[in-house]
């Protein structure tokens, strides 16, 4: 890695917006026993679907916001244990994948072009946004990782925008990965979330598989107005990482990745993936 360029080895890379799961859950399987089990499979395939390793991973997790677009560019990222009321030894857990302050750069050079301001920081650790959902992906934690912040205010326009800025990466063997919720309302969960769980994720689906470029970008932007949508979030910044990977895949396919309709206890989410997969097309 350069701090200009990173080159490419291979065809574009896809992007995903997957589901990240609640608090550790890939060190709790004594405790949760199968509740996890389809999200594990999904995240486990994607290495299979990309169908190479990539140089570094790009990930916008909700668990991060800040007053501008902020990289973490620690080289050694210590782990940030966001959570309670979990069991002790999840709060020693580690994910120990290394940073990559070259592909910080990167990325600020990249939203410097695109005009939208940004920041650095180089203490950040993962936050488990990040670390649990890689535990699945790449249980040796050999890629590197860095993340990148949400902006306040969480506008859909400005994540698809900073979508847009980033999609260089995918030819650089950069993996952008946008980690959330489809659902997110912890006052809302099992039997009483059917329904709205259901009825956002059909939405969902139409708008994300349904459509491409503008009409796609657009119907995303107008989220608030989809079926059971501040139900589904009250606050959108489980949601919000989607905008960025549809942003850098704007006028490519969606393809849901992962779906399930009775997620603890009731709950309809789903991922996405966007663009080809190199593994699938074998």
């Amino acid at each position: 890695m350069t701090t200009s360029t990173i080159s490419g080895s291979g065809s574009r890379l896809p992007t995903y917006f997957i589901s990240h799961g609640g608090g550790p859950w890939p060190w709790m399987k004594a405790e949760m026993g199968d509740t996890y089990a389809k999200l594990e499979a999904s995240l486990a395939d994607m290495p299979r679907q990309v169908g190479r390793t990539p140089k570094a991973i790009l990930m916008v997790s909700a668990h991060w916001e800040a007053p501008v677009f902020t990289v973490q560019a620690n080289p050694r990222p210590p782990m940030i244990y966001d959570y309670g009321g979990f069991p002790p030894h999840t709060y020693s857990v580690h994910y120990d994948a290394p940073g990559s302050p070259a592909l910080a750069r990167r990325v600020q050079q990249l939203l410097e072009a695109a005009g939208l301001p940004s920041a650095v920081d180089a203490e950040r650790g993962y936050d488990h946004g990040m670390f649990s959902p890689m535990k699945a992906i790449y249980p040796k934690a050999e890629v590197p990782v860095v993340q990148l912040s949400l902006k306040r205010g969480l506008s859909p326009a400005e994540h698809l925008a900073l979508g847009r800025a980033l999609a260089p990466l995918r030819d650089e063997d950069v993996l952008i990965v946008g980690s959330g919720l489809s659902y997110h309302n912890l006052r809302a969960f099992g039997p009483q979330a059917a329904a709205p769980s259901k009825a956002f994720d059909d939405w969902l689906g139409d708008t994300v598989t349904g459509r491409t470029g503008e009409a796609r970008s657009q119907g995303l932007a107008d989220w608030a107005a989809a079926p059971a949508a501040r139900i589904a979030h009250p606050r959108e910044e489980h949601l919000i990482p989607l905008m960025v990977a549809v942003g850098a895949a704007e006028g490519e396919a969606g393809t849901r990745v992962y779906h399930e309709n009775a997620f603890m206890g009731g709950l309809t989410v789903s991922s996405y993936r966007f663009g080809a997969a190199e593994g699938d097309a074998r």
